[in-house]
């Protein structure tokens, strides 16, 4: 998969060891506000199938591990959005 820079400079300016946001990060990051809308909204909403089942566990927003699902959200949203890309 093709991840180049997100902002690239000129090539007499690049650094070898710092070039930069990736385009991965940068999709990522575009991603992250709908992935955590998805778990801290949508996730919990009363009217879906299972709604009032999860909404009466014990909901933290910030445990680590909601943390990780919506990063691995943004990131899986950010590989299709470069594999789509290599499509067009």
């Amino acid at each position: 998969m093709n991840n180049p820079p997100a902002f690239p400079l000129h090539p007499e300016h690049w650094q070898e060891e710092n070039q930069g946001m990736t385009l991965r990060d940068y999709f990522a990051a575009k991603a992250l506000p709908i992935c955590y809308q998805y778990w801290m909204t949508d996730f919990h909403h009363p009217d879906i199938v299972d709604g009032k089942d999860r909404n009466a566990r014990h909901r933290n927003d910030f445990d680590q591990g909601t943390k990780e699902l919506i990063a691995e959200d943004a990131y899986a949203m950010a590989d299709a959005m470069l594999a789509a890309r290599e499509e067009a």
